[in-house]
């Protein structure tokens, strides 16, 4: 059988990419919080289930972020060109995060002054509000109106924060792992690797 060309998959997947509307991820990553919610109901979450819901949304959240990064990277090294998904996966990394911070508020911490007292004495949930913070404007102006209201020049600056956020939140994650883990060195090495590529490429930009 003959070998497909190279240009030919990534037409197709390019192709297979723009026929996937946003509302299918949407309903992806809402089914997939649901799903996990209703395992901490019914106890399929072992035996700390409101913990394990607070990672698996916040592991879900750091995995959108890192993609959302690679959105242009992939497109440059590939071809494959995820762009119509990133305004989706930008938001859905939101969701997440979201979640996740509603999680710990009112099911881990629950105590107002309990929740300010971490804030201010735990350096890993100091830097993950940062973000969290950090995420809320990009979340806002995630839209065509925000888009022509600010101008594409500003609308681009101001986006340029997802750099910082994933910086952020790979060092959130990062302060709350015991020991060595591969897994952790794996997260940082592609957070850097993806970071240098897309300051590399906004310097060609402008030369």
């Amino acid at each position: 059988m003959p070998v497909a060309d190279t240009s030919d998959i990534v037409l197709r997947c390019n192709g297979a990419v723009r026929g996937v509307p946003d509302w299918i991820l949407y309903i992806g990553a809402a089914a997939y919080a649901a799903w996990v919610f209703w395992l901490g109901l019914t106890g399929g979450l072992g035996i700390e289930p409101i913990k394990e819901l607070e990672h698996r949304y916040g592991m879900a959240g750091f995995y959108f972020v890192i993609i959302g990064l690679a959105v242009t990277p992939m497109r440059q090294w590939t071809g494959v060109n995820l762009i119509c998904w990133r305004r989706a996966i930008g938001l859905i990394a939101f969701f997440f995060i979201l979640a996740h911070l509603l999680v710990w508020l009112l099911l881990d911490v629950q105590m107002l002054s309990a929740i300010g007292k971490d804030i201010v004495k735990r350096p890993y949930i100091t830097v993950g509000m940062a973000a969290f913070v950090l995420m809320i404007p990009l979340a806002l102006t995630s839209n065509n109106w925000s888009m022509r209201r600010l101008g594409p020049v500003r609308w681009r600056k101001l986006h340029k924060l997802t750099y910082v956020i994933t910086i952020l939140g790979c060092l959130h994650y990062l302060l709350q792992v015991r020991g060595f883990r591969l897994e952790a060195v794996a997260y940082t090495v592609i957070i850097a690797v993806l970071l240098i590529a897309r300051l590399r490429m906004g310097s060609a930009k402008k030369s």
